[in-house]
């Protein structure tokens, strides 16, 4: 199993990415969430990866973090009706702690206007994740493995699933506040607090 993947960027279109190591070019299914954190080509780049392996083809999907890769797992092995291109549509429409979010609060509505996913494949989401998020979920399960956030500070997915909720609050659509504090996250770097996340957001 290839879990990762380090080496060059070739190329990068917001679905698609080119990894060259050691002479070979690999081809990787991205989901937009991770073509936005993509250094520019030349640079060196590293992709959590997931193998599906078929008869006749093996395909790589790569993420930013492990957390991205796992959820993306946890989409394809337990939930009916959800392959990998569905998980990756999901992936591309709503981040990682915002996903996380609205399963553990039942939000339908909000992971049903993910394109291609109704109300019934939002609700299989729910049902069959929501227990096996947890409490913190796999975005927080990961910032605290990586020694993340510190005393005084919260995780960075924290305040991004903050900011979010302050921008929904404020009548932003859910999918619309997530793109927006994610933009937001990039230009200000993981450090931005909760409130210059907003500003951003709203800028």
């Amino acid at each position: 199993m290839i879990t990762s993947l380090q080496g060059t960027l070739a190329s990068a279109t917001p679905l698609h990415a080119v990894v060259e190591l050691n002479g070979l070019g690999y081809e990787v299914n991205i989901p937009i969430t991770t073509a936005e954190k993509l250094p520019a080509p030349g640079a060196t780049v590293r992709l959590h990866t997931h193998v599906i392996y078929r008869e006749d083809a093996q395909t790589l999907y790569g993420f930013a973090t492990a957390a991205e890769r796992d959820f993306f797992r946890l989409m394809i092995e337990h939930v009916t009706g959800i392959g990998p291109k569905s998980a990756l549509t999901i992936m591309s429409k709503l981040s990682l702690p915002l996903l996380e979010s609205a399963i553990r609060a039942g939000d339908i509505a909000t992971l049903a206007k993910c394109p291609g996913i109704g109300k019934k494949t939002a609700e299989r989401l729910v049902v069959e994740l929501k227990a096996k998020l947890g409490g913190t979920g796999l975005a927080g399960a990961m910032s605290s493995a990586d020694g993340g956030g510190g005393a005084s500070a919260a995780p960075a997915d924290t305040r991004q699933r903050d900011a979010v909720s302050a921008l929904v609050a404020l009548g932003y659509k859910a999918a619309d506040a997530d793109q927006a504090v994610r933009h937001a996250a990039l230009a200000l770097g993981a450090g931005a607090t909760t409130e210059k996340l907003i500003k951003k957001a709203l800028s």
